[in-house]
């Protein structure tokens, strides 16, 4: 499911609620830019940043949904979600963009146990 050296950033964050979500994208980009496989896990809040239609964010704030169309060109093919934070959310898979694996929380520990380097945010 995962290779052994990919980072793994973890989403928690909404994209418009403070920079988190912005500084972890931007981590993951910059460690795919040099090569370093990189996967992603949205959790809680962080689903928001995979929704389909977004809304723009304060002024002078960045949107965020031209940040997750870039990931693929860098290589960043796996965005995992949680099915209980969807659901939490009240959202469906279809308002997500393409390209996201829907998982279990169960299946959590082992995703994490399949990465040696870990970035949450």
């Amino acid at each position: 499911m995962a290779t052994p050296d990919a980072l793994l950033v973890i989403v928690r964050h909404a994209p418009h609620s403070s920079n988190w979500l912005r500084e972890g994208l931007d981590a993951a980009l910059v460690a795919a830019a040099f090569g370093q496989p990189v996967h992603l896990l949205f959790m809680g809040q962080g689903i928001m940043a995979l929704l389909k239609e977004q809304g723009s964010g304060a002024p002078g704030q960045k949107a965020t949904l031209p940040t997750i169309d870039m990931l693929e060109m860098y290589d960043i093919d796996k965005l995992w979600v949680t099915e209980g934070a969807l659901q939490g959310m009240y959202l469906s898979a279809d308002s997500l963009v393409g390209g996201v694996t829907m998982i279990t929380e169960q299946e959590v520990p082992g995703i994490l146990q399949q990465h040696s380097k870990i970035l949450n945010f």
